[in-house]
């Protein structure tokens, strides 16, 4: 009976989750609920509990997450200092005179603010208001515009550093324990974040080369859907090459330092974040955005974000435990590794769930609830923790793009003119969910694309 309560609070968490009530309410207080009712009825031992605040005080001590306000700083503050703004026109001014130009553009931008910033609602919504327009000005298909800056304002989930990552690479190094200590291996091998982050780097770049190659066949295949700039828009060889160095050298320096010093074992995660979180305060004192008020808008919506993390992470331990606490483990451990095929179809299994799972829950909910559950099964099966978490990180990512739920969809329908109605959206994101596929299919296939460079970094 235990089995079928846990069964029972899944189900109904992902239902009171519809209801639109905060996320971390609804993770605590259905576990909380369905705690009584099996301590009431002898099916759950409230000791359990008791675990409670040692799992909360893990959380309070561990130094990794401290990265993560520090990246949303890095991110909402180059948000604040107008960074995109001056790339994507830069770019548009280097490759507008080619047919597919700015589409070009927008992919590159949003690969760059992605690796920059890492904030993927911010990401579109910027990208919505400043390309969108300008595209459909310049007889962009509306349909193709939309694919186009819904899918590159969601790399900010693979590219590196990215809170996703962070987050995953700390959920999954617990799960990578703990499926060593059920395996009788009483020494175990870590995962940091920087192995996900170097992981996720060689993926990351594959699927912008990915949309970067559509973009420039359906150029070259209907040529109509996008046209190149005017001819009175082409600038100066000269004054266009000293513009982009002044507006793509700050980024690209902030992006090597914080990156670079992760890889090379210069700086922690943690360490590399404050770096970047004064590298953006410093492009924004450069690009002349820097004010008083503009700081503590910045450190507000910080403060406001990461509370938000912290608490659905508060909200998803109590959920997860009281999970444990019914057996749920132990069923969803029958149920993986009895299925025919082996690992294979576990692996399938848990992706096809998490897919489906995007589609109303946020990528914090499901690393922090569903991750830590599946987690430590697949990885005593045998697999590689980090191929693992960039393959969580792209299909999250694809589920972020896919009618009628997609998250990108619903910030981008929000500050689209009037003339791009739900359709194109939704006919838009098509292609590129494909793309997505394709990718997850290639490091399926050929693991090392995600394992070779943190074997070559961190041997």
């Amino acid at each position: 009976m235990s089995e079928y309560l846990a069964l029972f609070m899944f189900i109904s968490v992902c239902l009171v989750l519809l209801s639109g009530y905060p996320v971390a309410f609804c993770l605590a207080g259905t576990a909380l609920a369905f705690a009584f009712i099996g301590s009431g009825t002898g099916y759950f031992d409230s000791d359990f509990l008791e675990a409670l605040p040692n799992r909360l005080f893990g959380i309070m001590e561990n130094e990794t997450l401290i990265a993560v306000p520090l990246f949303i700083f890095m991110g909402v503050m180059l948000e604040r200092s107008k960074v995109a703004e001056g790339l994507l026109d830069t770019m548009a001014s280097l490759f507008g005179a080619m047919r597919g130009g700015l589409g070009i553009s927008v992919t590159l931008v949003g690969m760059l603010l992605a690796a920059s910033t890492g904030i993927i609602g911010a990401t579109v919504v910027t990208m919505g208001l400043l390309a969108l327009p300008t595209m459909l000005r310049r007889g962009y298909d509306p349909a193709l515009s939309s694919g186009i800056i819904c899918a590159s304002g969601t790399l900010g989930q693979i590219i590196p550093p990215s809170i996703v990552l962070v987050l995953l690479g700390d959920v999954l190094s617990s799960a990578y324990q703990q499926a060593q200590l059920d395996m009788g291996i009483f020494s175990p091998e870590t995962v940091s974040v920087g192995d996900l982050f170097a992981g996720a780097l060689l993926p990351g770049l594959m699927l912008v080369g990915l949309y970067l190659f559509y973009i420039l066949s359906v150029a070259l295949l209907k040529p109509n859907s996008m046209p190149s700039a005017p001819s009175s828009e082409h600038q100066d060889q000269t004054d266009l090459i000293l513009r982009v160095l002044k507006v793509l050298l700050p980024p690209l320096i902030l992006i090597v330092a914080v990156l670079g010093s992760i890889m090379a074992g210069i700086a922690t995660p943690t360490e590399a974040a404050s770096v970047g979180a004064m590298g953006a305060i410093l492009l924004a004192l450069l690009s002349g955005e820097f004010t008083y008020s503009r700081l503590l808008d910045v450190m507000r919506n910080t403060t406001r974000v990461t509370s938000m993390v912290f608490l659905i992470f508060i909200g998803a331990s109590i959920f997860s435990l009281v999970f444990r606490g019914f057996g749920g483990d132990d069923i969803v451990a029958e149920l993986l590794t009895g299925l025919p095929g082996g690992v294979f179809t576990a692996m399938f299994a848990v992706m096809l769930l998490m897919f489906l799972l995007g589609f109303i829950l946020d990528f914090i909910e499901i690393t922090f609830v569903v991750v830590p559950i599946v987690g430590p099964i697949l990885l005593a099966m045998g697999l590689d923790p980090v191929w693992l978490g960039v393959m969580i990180a792209i299909n999250l990512q694809t589920s972020f793009l896919t009618p009628p739920f997609g998250f990108a969809l619903f910030y981008l329908r929000g500050v689209a003119p009037t003339q791009v109605t739900t359709m194109h959206l939704y006919k838009g994101v098509v292609p590129f969910i494909a793309i997505q596929v394709i990718a997850l299919c290639l490091i399926a296939y050929w693991p090392s694309i995600a394992t070779w460079l943190p074997a070559k970094i961190y041997g």
